[in-house]
């Protein structure tokens, strides 16, 4: 007889219960490196311990091909990004992609060729992407490397994490009426 320590490890922060609330995935993007684009890693910070045990925190600031494989077994993804080419800097903007695609006026941006647009778009394609994909985009300014976040984006890191706290509810109190 053979046993195993760790056989079926668990992610951190879902516990794998059957008939639980909906797996949500809070999903944090962004360079801390590159000014506004660390909106992202900000909203983690903020939120860090502050979502129910039941959903899933991550931040995700390189390969953004691999956020497809982060989404996996998830039923909601809530995505938090810094975009650039709106006219309000620290502007918050929920977008749910069951109702609307993401602006093409703005751009989010990544240090690699492939982003959170191209990267929703290639699951969706693929039959990977959740059924539920929820975007806070945060309106930034500047993107150079080696610089500090903008007022107006700091500004907007603690509003928009309030905002992701209340949405995991409301996707959680839907499953249990569902």
């Amino acid at each position: 007889m053979h046993f195993l320590l760790d056989a079926f490890p668990e992610a951190v922060g879902a516990p794998f219960v059957t008939g639980a609330a909906r797996r949500v995935l809070v999903l944090c993007i962004g360079n801390p490196d590159r000014g506004d684009d660390g909106a992202g890693p900000a909203v983690a910070k903020a939120l860090a311990g502050a979502l129910p045990p039941d959903a899933t925190l991550m931040t995700r600031s390189g390969d953004m091909l691999a956020m497809i494989e982060d989404w996996d077994g998830f039923d909601a993804l809530v995505c938090v990004d810094a975009a650039a080419g709106g006219s309000e800097p620290g502007r918050i903007h929920r977008i749910d992609l069951a109702e609307e695609e993401l602006p093409r006026d703005m751009a989010f941006l990544s240090s690699h060729a492939f982003g959170l647009g191209e990267g929703i778009a290639l699951a969706r394609t693929l039959g990977l992407a959740p059924p539920v994909i929820i975007v806070f985009a945060i309106e930034g300014l500047c993107f150079d490397g080696g610089t500090q976040m903008s007022p107006p984006i700091a500004a907007a890191v603690a509003p928009v994490a309030g905002q992701i706290i209340a949405e995991v509810a409301r996707l959680q109190e839907r499953e249990h009426h569902a």
